[in-house]
């Protein structure tokens, strides 16, 4: 194991970084940074908006060995050191992305105002499928993919609404590179952090789509329940008419629904 290496794009308008408050946003298995730039554009003349791509996806380099969901987060810390050393900043991410999330609550707490996870859970799916994945993906390459992300990631008549942002979306996936992909996999099949949701003392917000088969709002609940046990403001939100793409599917929603939340409870 190894922690990757990641790559950002400032999502917001180039200005001196520090001037507005960081937002770090974290994209789902196979997109990339495209996912968050409409939630992105309205959220950013009030926060710098910084979004990173997983490895082998977007203009991240691709990975050369595997790696967990903790050293993701790491990755993360070490991207926004990068730019910003030291700097606390804001987190919302998409289900890996959002994993990595809860990891980052966990394990680098101090350096979190507000954690917004979307579309995610402290569980996702079950290891032999992550597995059967990672294999098919590492012999058949990402297109294989298509179809099914496509029935998973947007509520029904997404693609039709909107062909241009769809489009995009699973361009990223077709063009990730195979390895990479089938490492996330590897990560999201052993990652379970269920019992250390209490340790989490950022605020918490967990967003889910109603019509999101991966991580519907159930588990936004459960995010909520274990991050209050430890005595930490939690509160889940579900959208209607929405998959697992929220910040795509719903810019306009994610974005009110965060802008509200950063400023009443980020610290």
């Amino acid at each position: 194991m190894a922690k990757p290496t990641l790559k950002a794009v400032l999502l917001s308008r180039q200005r001196e970084l520090g001037a507005k408050p960081l937002l770090v946003v974290g994209p789902s298995l196979g997109t990339s940074t495209v996912l968050w730039s409409e939630t992105a554009a309205l959220l950013g003349d009030e926060y710098d908006v910084i979004g990173w791509d997983l490895p082998g996806h977007g203009i991240s380099p691709a990975a050369t060995e595997g790696f967990d969901v903790a050293e993701l987060a790491d990755a993360v810390v070490d991207l926004v050191d990068s730019v910003s050393p030291g700097a606390r900043f804001h987190y919302a991410g998409v289900s890996l992305g959002g994993a990595t999330g809860l990891q980052l609550g966990i394990k680098h707490g101090d350096r979190l105002r507000s954690l917004s996870v979307q579309c995610s859970g402290p569980k996702l799916g079950t290891p032999e499928g992550w597995l059967e994945r990672a294999e098919t993906v590492r012999n058949l390459g990402t297109p294989v993919m298509i179809q099914g992300s496509a029935e998973r990631w947007f509520a029904k008549g997404f693609m039709d609404r909107q062909p241009e942002i769809s489009s995009r979306l699973l361009h990223a996936l077709r063009d990730a590179d195979r390895f990479s992909y089938s490492f996330c996999c590897e990560a999201l099949a052993a990652f379970d952090v269920r019992e250390q949701l209490g340790s989490i003392t950022v605020p918490t917000q967990a967003i889910a789509g109603v019509e999101d088969t991966v991580a519907p709002p159930s588990v936004a609940d459960e995010i909520v329940s274990g991050v209050r046990a430890g005595g930490t403001f939690a509160v889940a939100e579900a959208l209607d008419g929405v998959g697992h793409l929220a910040p795509a599917e719903a810019p306009a929603v994610v974005a009110g629904l965060m802008r509200n939340f950063m400023k009443e409870n980020g610290r």
